[in-house]
Protein backbone atom coordinates (compact mmCIF):
# COMPACT_ATOMS: atom_id res chain seq x y z
CA UNK A 1 0.00 0.00 0.00
CA UNK A 2 1.20 3.21 -0.78
CA UNK A 3 1.81 6.65 1.50
CA UNK A 4 -1.10 8.46 1.30
CA UNK A 5 0.93 12.55 0.30
CA UNK A 6 -0.82 15.04 2.94
CA UNK A 7 -1.32 17.92 0.22
CA UNK A 8 -4.19 19.81 1.67
CA UNK A 9 -1.89 22.76 2.23
CA UNK A 10 -1.72 22.82 -1.88
CA UNK A 11 -5.42 22.69 -2.04
CA UNK A 12 -5.82 19.08 -2.44
CA UNK A 13 -8.18 16.92 -0.58
CA UNK A 14 -7.06 14.33 1.81
CA UNK A 15 -8.10 10.78 1.07
CA UNK A 16 -11.48 10.27 2.31
CA UNK A 17 -11.28 5.75 1.62
CA UNK A 18 -8.18 4.34 2.98
CA UNK A 19 -7.40 0.51 1.43
CA UNK A 20 -6.17 -1.46 4.58
CA UNK A 21 -6.71 -4.74 2.73
CA UNK A 22 -7.77 -6.24 -0.80
CA UNK A 23 -11.46 -4.95 -1.12
CA UNK A 24 -11.63 -3.61 2.49
CA UNK A 25 -11.89 0.14 2.32
CA UNK A 26 -12.05 2.14 5.29
CA UNK A 27 -13.75 6.01 5.51
CA UNK A 28 -11.62 8.76 7.54
CA UNK A 29 -12.39 11.74 8.82
CA UNK A 30 -9.66 13.52 8.03
CA UNK A 31 -9.24 17.53 8.97
CA UNK A 32 -6.83 20.09 10.41
CA UNK A 33 -3.83 20.76 11.17
CA UNK A 34 -1.27 20.06 13.97
CA UNK A 35 -0.64 17.42 16.60
CA UNK A 36 -2.94 14.78 15.25
CA UNK A 37 -5.86 13.24 17.81
CA UNK A 38 -7.12 9.29 16.63
CA UNK A 39 -10.85 8.78 16.51
CA UNK A 40 -12.56 5.47 16.54
CA UNK A 41 -15.70 5.12 17.80
CA UNK A 42 -17.49 2.78 19.47
CA UNK A 43 -20.59 -0.27 18.10
CA UNK A 44 -22.55 0.31 15.79
CA UNK A 45 -21.30 3.79 15.35
CA UNK A 46 -19.44 5.29 12.69
CA UNK A 47 -16.64 8.39 12.38
CA UNK A 48 -20.10 10.61 11.79
CA UNK A 49 -20.19 10.10 15.77
CA UNK A 50 -17.89 12.72 16.21
CA UNK A 51 -19.54 15.20 14.59
CA UNK A 52 -19.87 18.12 17.86
CA UNK A 53 -15.83 17.17 18.58
CA UNK A 54 -14.19 17.82 14.88
CA UNK A 55 -14.82 21.33 14.48
CA UNK A 56 -14.18 22.45 18.34
CA UNK A 57 -10.67 20.35 17.67
CA UNK A 58 -9.81 21.35 14.39
CA UNK A 59 -10.45 24.78 15.62
CA UNK A 60 -7.83 24.05 18.76
CA UNK A 61 -5.11 23.62 16.11
CA UNK A 62 -5.02 19.62 15.82
CA UNK A 63 -5.04 17.42 12.93
CA UNK A 64 -7.85 15.25 13.68
CA UNK A 65 -8.86 11.61 11.71
CA UNK A 66 -11.43 9.32 12.43
CA UNK A 67 -11.66 6.47 11.50
CA UNK A 68 -15.17 4.27 10.83
CA UNK A 69 -14.67 0.28 11.72
CA UNK A 70 -15.24 -2.21 9.20
CA UNK A 71 -18.50 -3.10 8.70
CA UNK A 72 -20.19 0.07 10.07
CA UNK A 73 -20.90 3.34 8.57
CA UNK A 74 -19.47 4.43 5.15
CA UNK A 75 -16.76 1.70 5.17
CA UNK A 76 -16.76 -1.42 3.56
CA UNK A 77 -18.69 -4.44 5.11
CA UNK A 78 -16.52 -7.79 4.06
CA UNK A 79 -17.79 -10.87 5.29
CA UNK A 80 -14.61 -12.71 8.09
CA UNK A 81 -13.01 -11.66 11.52
CA UNK A 82 -14.07 -9.10 13.61
CA UNK A 83 -12.48 -9.69 17.00
CA UNK A 84 -10.62 -6.91 17.97
CA UNK A 85 -7.02 -7.77 16.84
CA UNK A 86 -8.58 -7.34 13.36
CA UNK A 87 -9.63 -3.95 14.38
CA UNK A 88 -6.79 -2.87 15.58
CA UNK A 89 -4.64 -3.96 12.53
CA UNK A 90 -6.81 -1.96 10.72
CA UNK A 91 -6.08 1.07 12.17
CA UNK A 92 -2.53 0.31 12.48
CA UNK A 93 -2.50 0.23 8.67
CA UNK A 94 -4.23 3.45 8.79
CA UNK A 95 -2.24 5.32 10.28
CA UNK A 96 0.76 3.59 8.92
CA UNK A 97 0.03 5.32 5.36
CA UNK A 98 -1.18 8.65 6.66
CA UNK A 99 2.36 8.43 8.87
CA UNK A 100 0.92 10.12 12.33
CA UNK A 101 3.29 10.44 14.78
CA UNK A 102 3.07 11.84 18.20
CA UNK A 103 -1.01 10.93 18.29
CA UNK A 104 -3.36 10.62 20.88
CA UNK A 105 -5.65 7.63 20.54
CA UNK A 106 -9.40 8.56 21.62
CA UNK A 107 -11.66 5.30 21.66
CA UNK A 108 -15.16 5.08 22.63
CA UNK A 109 -17.42 2.17 24.00
CA UNK A 110 -16.28 -0.92 21.94
CA UNK A 111 -13.58 1.52 20.47
CA UNK A 112 -12.02 2.40 23.52
CA UNK A 113 -12.05 -1.60 24.24
CA UNK A 114 -10.43 -1.85 20.42
CA UNK A 115 -7.75 0.99 21.12
CA UNK A 116 -6.47 -0.98 24.47
CA UNK A 117 -5.79 -3.48 22.08
CA UNK A 118 -3.57 -1.53 19.74
CA UNK A 119 -1.76 -0.14 22.35
CA UNK A 120 -0.81 -3.64 23.12
CA UNK A 121 -0.74 -5.13 20.34
CA UNK A 122 1.94 -2.32 18.50
CA UNK A 123 3.71 -1.14 21.41
CA UNK A 124 2.52 2.67 21.26
CA UNK A 125 3.71 2.84 17.61
CA UNK A 126 2.54 6.46 15.83
CA UNK A 127 0.67 6.52 19.39
CA UNK A 128 1.84 8.77 22.62
CA UNK A 129 -1.23 9.20 24.87
CA UNK A 130 -4.43 7.15 24.97
CA UNK A 131 -7.89 8.53 26.01
CA UNK A 132 -10.57 5.40 26.71
CA UNK A 133 -14.03 7.06 26.81
CA UNK A 134 -16.55 5.30 28.22
CA UNK A 135 -14.61 2.20 27.49
CA UNK A 136 -16.17 -1.55 27.38
CA UNK A 137 -12.98 -2.65 28.86
CA UNK A 138 -11.31 -4.24 30.55
CA UNK A 139 -14.19 -6.75 30.13
CA UNK A 140 -17.63 -6.03 28.78
CA UNK A 141 -19.31 -9.23 30.65
CA UNK A 142 -19.41 -10.40 33.76
CA UNK A 143 -17.20 -13.64 34.55
CA UNK A 144 -16.70 -15.36 38.09
CA UNK A 145 -13.64 -13.38 38.98
CA UNK A 146 -15.10 -10.03 37.94
CA UNK A 147 -18.76 -9.22 38.80
CA UNK A 148 -19.11 -5.86 36.55
CA UNK A 149 -21.03 -4.84 34.17
CA UNK A 150 -23.77 -7.05 31.67
CA UNK A 151 -24.86 -11.07 32.18
CA UNK A 152 -23.23 -13.24 29.47
CA UNK A 153 -26.89 -14.14 28.87
CA UNK A 154 -28.02 -9.97 28.73
CA UNK A 155 -25.44 -10.39 24.83
CA UNK A 156 -26.96 -13.24 23.55
CA UNK A 157 -30.01 -11.93 23.58
CA UNK A 158 -28.77 -9.16 21.50
CA UNK A 159 -27.39 -11.33 19.17
CA UNK A 160 -30.58 -12.88 18.81
CA UNK A 161 -32.24 -9.83 18.24
CA UNK A 162 -30.08 -8.34 16.03
CA UNK A 163 -31.18 -11.35 13.57
CA UNK A 164 -34.63 -11.33 14.52
CA UNK A 165 -35.51 -6.90 14.57
CA UNK A 166 -32.41 -5.21 14.75
CA UNK A 167 -33.99 -1.84 14.39
CA UNK A 168 -35.73 -2.65 17.98
CA UNK A 169 -31.96 -3.95 19.02
CA UNK A 170 -31.37 -0.36 17.83
CA UNK A 171 -34.15 1.26 19.61
CA UNK A 172 -33.86 -0.40 22.94
CA UNK A 173 -29.69 0.56 23.20
CA UNK A 174 -30.89 3.74 22.43
CA UNK A 175 -33.48 3.98 25.67
CA UNK A 176 -30.33 3.05 27.82
CA UNK A 177 -27.26 5.30 25.60
CA UNK A 178 -27.87 8.16 28.08
CA UNK A 179 -28.43 9.37 31.69
CA UNK A 180 -31.97 9.01 31.17
CA UNK A 181 -34.21 8.71 27.79
CA UNK A 182 -34.78 12.73 27.20
CA UNK A 183 -31.47 13.23 27.83
CA UNK A 184 -30.75 13.47 24.31
CA UNK A 185 -33.44 15.47 21.75
CA UNK A 186 -35.16 13.68 19.27
CA UNK A 187 -33.43 15.09 16.10
CA UNK A 188 -30.32 13.68 17.93
CA UNK A 189 -31.56 10.49 18.56
CA UNK A 190 -32.66 10.55 14.96
CA UNK A 191 -29.28 11.06 13.92
CA UNK A 192 -27.68 8.06 16.16
CA UNK A 193 -30.49 5.59 15.03
CA UNK A 194 -29.20 6.29 11.13
CA UNK A 195 -25.92 5.54 12.02
CA UNK A 196 -26.37 2.58 13.66
CA UNK A 197 -28.89 1.48 11.03
CA UNK A 198 -26.19 1.92 8.12
CA UNK A 199 -23.69 -0.68 9.65
CA UNK A 200 -23.85 -4.33 8.52
CA UNK A 201 -26.18 -6.58 10.46
CA UNK A 202 -24.07 -9.33 10.26
CA UNK A 203 -20.45 -6.87 11.75
CA UNK A 204 -23.49 -5.95 14.56
CA UNK A 205 -23.57 -9.41 15.45
CA UNK A 206 -19.90 -10.26 14.99
CA UNK A 207 -18.63 -7.37 17.33
CA UNK A 208 -21.32 -8.09 19.83
CA UNK A 209 -19.51 -11.54 20.44
CA UNK A 210 -16.02 -9.96 20.42
CA UNK A 211 -17.68 -7.56 23.23
CA UNK A 212 -19.08 -10.30 24.51
CA UNK A 213 -15.71 -12.78 24.60
CA UNK A 214 -12.68 -10.13 25.21
CA UNK A 215 -10.89 -9.97 28.23
CA UNK A 216 -8.68 -7.25 28.05
CA UNK A 217 -7.04 -7.34 31.95
CA UNK A 218 -3.71 -8.73 30.40
CA UNK A 219 -3.22 -5.82 28.04
CA UNK A 220 -4.07 -3.14 30.60
CA UNK A 221 -0.69 -3.90 32.16
CA UNK A 222 0.76 -3.52 28.81
CA UNK A 223 -0.23 0.05 28.41
CA UNK A 224 2.81 2.32 29.40
CA UNK A 225 1.79 5.86 27.88
CA UNK A 226 -0.49 8.00 29.80
CA UNK A 227 -4.01 7.36 30.14
CA UNK A 228 -7.45 9.45 30.28
CA UNK A 229 -10.24 7.47 31.28
CA UNK A 230 -13.74 9.40 30.44
CA UNK A 231 -16.51 8.11 32.05
CA UNK A 232 -19.99 8.38 32.85
CA UNK A 233 -21.23 8.15 36.43
CA UNK A 234 -24.89 7.08 35.22
CA UNK A 235 -23.87 4.64 32.59
CA UNK A 236 -26.04 1.60 32.17
CA UNK A 237 -24.03 0.38 28.87
CA UNK A 238 -20.26 0.45 30.61
CA UNK A 239 -20.92 1.04 34.27
CA UNK A 240 -18.59 3.18 35.90
CA UNK A 241 -17.34 0.12 38.34
CA UNK A 242 -15.13 -0.73 34.94
CA UNK A 243 -13.21 2.99 34.56
CA UNK A 244 -11.95 1.65 38.36
CA UNK A 245 -11.18 -1.52 36.99
CA UNK A 246 -9.20 0.24 33.67
CA UNK A 247 -7.26 2.90 36.22
CA UNK A 248 -5.90 -0.34 38.68
CA UNK A 249 -4.69 -1.86 35.39
CA UNK A 250 -3.01 1.00 33.73
CA UNK A 251 -0.21 2.15 35.59
CA UNK A 252 -0.06 6.14 34.01
CA UNK A 253 -3.72 6.94 34.11
CA UNK A 254 -6.41 8.71 36.17
CA UNK A 255 -10.51 9.00 35.60
CA UNK A 256 -12.10 11.93 34.62
CA UNK A 257 -15.70 11.44 35.87
CA UNK A 258 -19.17 12.79 34.12
CA UNK A 259 -21.42 13.35 36.59
CA UNK A 260 -23.94 13.77 34.70
CA UNK A 261 -24.03 11.48 31.74
CA UNK A 262 -24.81 7.96 31.03
CA UNK A 263 -22.84 6.50 28.07
CA UNK A 264 -23.47 9.26 25.79
CA UNK A 265 -20.86 11.42 27.23
CA UNK A 266 -19.71 13.35 24.30
CA UNK A 267 -23.18 14.62 23.47
CA UNK A 268 -24.65 14.85 27.15
CA UNK A 269 -21.08 16.81 28.31
CA UNK A 270 -19.97 18.04 24.98
CA UNK A 271 -17.84 21.07 26.09
CA UNK A 272 -16.53 19.36 28.85
CA UNK A 273 -15.79 16.18 27.17
CA UNK A 274 -14.21 17.94 24.14
CA UNK A 275 -11.82 20.61 26.94
CA UNK A 276 -11.12 17.06 28.59
CA UNK A 277 -9.64 15.86 25.68
CA UNK A 278 -7.61 18.95 24.35
CA UNK A 279 -6.10 19.39 27.85
CA UNK A 280 -4.93 16.14 28.18
CA UNK A 281 -3.48 16.17 23.94
CA UNK A 282 -1.95 19.74 25.97
CA UNK A 283 -0.15 18.45 28.77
Amino acid sequence: MEKVVDKTKSGISRAEYIEVETNVRLHITDAGEGRPIVLIPGWPLSDEMYEYQYNDLINNNFRVVGITLRGFGKSDKPYGKYNYDVHASDIEKVLDILDIKDAVLAGFSMGGAIAIRYVSLYNGTHIAKLALCGAAAPIWTQRNDFPYNLPVNAVDGLIKLNYKDRPKLLSDFAKIFSATESSLNEGIGTWLNGICLSASSYATAQCLIALRDTDLRGDLAKIKIPTLIMHGKKDKICSFDLAGQMKAGISDSHIVAFENSGHSLFLEETHKFNTELIKFTLE
